[in-house]
């Protein structure tokens, strides 16, 4: 079974909402002092670097199952936004 669909089918919450999702994120981001914010109508998060660089531009995808970045090559399960905060740390740190 497809991974995305297998996630739908293990529960995912379906009325959950694309821009409550990112609220969690970024809450979960400022937990570890990471600068994080919400653009465009919570519909994108813009999760900055310590050092000079380009920002990161989440967005949640694949019909709500994901959070995704990097033009979707990295993603994480949004029933897990402290998982996904740990990765964008690290992966901004880089």
């Amino acid at each position: 079974m497809n991974s995305i669909i297998q996630a739908v089918a293990n529960g995912f919450p379906p009325n959950q909402e694309e821009g409550d999702m990112l609220v969690r994120l970024r809450d979960q981001l400022t937990n570890l002092g990471v600068n994080a914010e919400l653009r465009d109508n919570n519909t994108a998060l813009m999760v900055h670097k310590r050092e000079p660089g380009m920002p990161v531009w989440v967005f949640v995808g694949f019909g709500g199952a994901y959070y995704s970045w990097q033009t979707a090559e990295q993603r994480h399960p949004t029933r897990d936004p402290e998982g996904a905060a740990k990765l964008l740390a690290e992966y901004i740190a880089r």
